[in-house]
């Protein structure tokens, strides 16, 4: 190591770096009690308060209601069980999402969670699917998921069961009751000793020699004092806000900027979430147990009538696109709508939420907040950032509409260029190291809206078409067959539903 790498140190401005002891939280939605309750669970000794504004309208991680798999494994790392998480909150589980109308004169196509395909021979299960697209034979690339066909079957596999293949990567989303969850989260976190502080943010207070947060003065006069500000308050970023406005503005890219949704009459539940494409955006339908959830997300500035039009009867709310740059600056940062806005396709929003706190956790600076530490937080986040915001950008790429709003702008990010050129040519991937989604969540995708590679991969010539036709056909068939011992979201609700009232 040269003199130059063994000088440096994290030391604070006087020489020694505390460790950070006491954590303020802004922000009473789902996302800031998420914070409140992780911060305090998983950091020993350390002292967490939070200050429990109302979240905004335009605070989307904190009112979407679909999760990713995720939020499980965030909800086993607080030693939250399944009945206090999900059932007593009034959630369920969701498997997948049908798109439809995403590319005119191609059917509807499921992205779900897990597995497409087995392999077989020397190369991928999608390079032998892609040959037989291009043949003209190939049955749909989602009836080789086995998640995505328990789905379209209205069937569930029952949480805490690990079934043996080919359902054995299947992984459940979550729909949450946003108002019971959040009263959930509450009543934990004040188990756990988190003290809570009412009222909304009036000043906020930094320090003259480094330009730190020194403390948040409330509307009612009271100050609170920490050594980290977490600010999940929504896109205004009242508290990080304060120390710099940098802002990197999507809407180029993602053109919806209008959301509106509301709870509708029970319908039969299904795991499968519903988004149909219209055209100036999209509209999606969840079937949860005793309510029906919908929403409409769509572009003000392409038709204001169709969004006048919506059968969404709701509050529209307006958002912007983007993201910070540089979450973390100094002793404060920002997670969810603070850091990230982002539209609900796909329901990444809690799920960047959640991620950024469990970086946090991994990541906890000493109070001095060494500028190297924040810069490996803020590159690993934006990393993370930049594959979402690319995942949803896909879907509108690979469409094929004709309506002004769908057109393919011409300075995509270079990020999304290359992956898209590098699938196109031969059908293969790029890898990143701050992946949200899966090969098999883009190729979902990609395939499912027609988005087929010029090329196959030389690999593939090992195994003959009618092989691989039929290990395709017998694959399906397995998963038919198994389809049958899988309860239906109703029968496994209503069972989970008697276990718990016992």
């Amino acid at each position: 190591m040269s003199d130059a790498g063994r000088g440096v140190t994290l030391s604070g401005r006087h020489g020694v770096d505390e460790p950070i002891r006491s954590v303020v939280v802004i922000g009473g939605g789902i996302v800031g009690w998420s914070a409140a309750v992780a911060l305090r669970r998983r950091v020993p000794g350390l002292a967490v308060t939070i200050v429990a504004t109302e979240p905004p309208a335009n605070a989307l991680a904190d009112r979407i209601a679909q999760t990713l798999p995720s939020t499980v494994g965030f909800h086993d790392d607080l030693g939250l069980s399944e009945e206090d998480a999900v059932l007593r909150a009034g959630g369920t589980w969701r498997s997948g999402t049908l798109f439809e109308g995403w590319a005119e004169g191609l059917p509807g196509y499921v992205h779900a969670y897990g597995p497409y395909g087995q392999p077989f021979g020397t190369a991928s299960f999608h390079h032998h699917w892609v040959r037989a697209a291009q043949a003209g034979g190939a049955a749909p690339f989602d009836a080789h998921s086995p998640a995505a066909m328990l789905a379209r079957a209205g069937r569930i596999v029952p949480a805490g069961v690990e079934p043996e293949a080919p359902f054995a990567g299947v992984q459940p989303g979550l729909v949450l009751d946003i108002d019971r969850y959040r009263a959930m989260l509450a009543a934990f976190g004040r188990h756990l000793g988190v003290a809570v502080q009412d009222g909304e943010v009036a000043e906020v207070r930094l320090r003259g020699d480094d330009g730190f947060v020194e403390a948040v003065v409330l509307s009612d006069g009271s100050v609170v004092e920490g050594d980290l500000f977490v600010d999940a308050a929504g896109p205004a970023g009242v508290v990080r806000g304060r120390i710099d406005r940098d802002w990197e503005d999507w809407s180029r890219w993602l053109r919806c900027d209008r959301l509106v949704q509301a709870d509708g009459p029970a319908e039969p539940p299904s795991p499968l979430d519903h988004v149909v494409a219209h055209e100036a955006g999209w509209q999606w339908t969840t079937r949860a147990p005793g309510r029906t959830l919908r929403g409409r997300c769509y572009a003000s500035g392409f038709t204001a009538a169709d969004g006048a039009r919506s059968p969404v009867e709701g509050d529209v709310v307006a958002f912007e696109q983007g993201t910070r740059p540089n979450a973390w600056a100094r002793n404060c940062v920002a997670i969810g709508d603070a850091a990230t806005v982002i539209e609900p396709l796909d329901w990444t929003n809690l799920h960047l939420a959640q991620s950024a706190i469990d970086r946090i956790v991994s990541m906890m600076p000493g109070r001095a907040c060494h500028p190297l530490e924040i810069a490996d937080y803020n590159r690993q986040a934006a990393a993370e950032v930049v594959r979402v915001r690319d995942f949803v950008l896909c879907h509108y790429v690979a469409a094929r509409r004709p309506e002004p709003f769908w057109q393919v702008p011409a300075d995509l990010p270079e990020s999304l260029t290359s992956t898209l050129a590098l699938f196109a040519e031969r059908g293969r991937l790029r890898f990143f190291e701050e992946e949200t989604f899966a090969r098999d969540d883009w190729l979902a995708v990609l395939l499912g809206q027609g988005f087929l590679p010029r090329r196959t991969d030389p690999l593939i010539g090992a195994t003959p078409p009618d092989h691989s036709d039929a290990a395709m056909a017998a694959y399906r068939a397995a998963i038919m067959r198994a389809l049958p011992r899988f309860p239906t979201a109703a029968d496994h609700h209503a069972a989970q539903m008697k276990r718990i009232a016992r």
